[in-house]
């Protein structure tokens, strides 16, 4: 199926399929706000499915400033169907807190925040640190997840290590984009890997 054993060979197979004449222009809902942060979050140990019907309880409080307007309780409340709200919804207000104590502003935030960072709080781990990076922060971040090494594991590539999976996805994407095309690929190069599982298990 592949030429080559490369994450550009890859990306290339996917991109014939047509995978994301539907989507939103980044792929991922509303990127480059706040709602991204929250998504990633809720998204962990549950479907995109149920994310999309919390984030539309949740739709008139996706801004930094009014999600701090609801309480613990009606937070818990609201995306009780995600699984596991006792722990992702003072997760989220801590992570918010901590957003705006250390960076003042959303803005600030997107333009500011490190990896570093991000995974020195509570409940982020590198594929939520990397899906904010991407898509709420417009940065050359792509982002791993079980749809990705689903698919790796097809064309017969398996990595043990999230790092080691990143860096063989990235590498083939640097020797053929430019830099600063690099994170528009690494969005799309996603959004294909996760249309395509979806259609497999179809």
């Amino acid at each position: 199926m592949l030429q080559e054993n490369s994450s550009l060979s890859i990306y290339n197979f996917l991109e014939e399929q047509n995978l994301l004449k539907n989507a939103p222009k980044y792929w991922w809902p509303n990127a480059g706000t706040f709602e991204v942060v929250i998504g990633a979050i809720l998204t962990q140990n549950t479907s995109w499915l149920n994310v999309e019907k919390l984030l539309h309880n949740l739709e008139k409080y996706l801004a930094i400033e009014s999600f701090l307007t609801l309480s613990e309780k009606e937070l818990k409340e609201k995306i009780k169907p995600s699984g596991f709200y006792n722990q992702k919804a003072p997760r989220l207000f801590a992570l918010t807190k901590n957003i705006l104590t250390d960076f003042k502003d959303f803005k600030t935030f997107q333009k500011e925040v490190s990896r570093e960072w991000l995974l020195s709080q509570k409940g982020i781990g590198e594929e939520s640190a990397d899906a904010i990076l991407c898509y709420a922060c417009f940065r050359r971040e792509m982002v791993v997840d079980t749809y990705t090494k689903r698919l790796l594991k097809i064309f017969g590539i398996e990595y043990g290590k999230y790092g080691e999976c990143k860096h063989f996805l990235e590498e083939g994407m640097e020797a053929h984009f430019q830099k600063n095309e690099l994170n528009s690929i690494y969005m799309k190069f996603h959004g294909m890997i996760v249309e395509y599982n979806k259609l497999s298990t179809h």
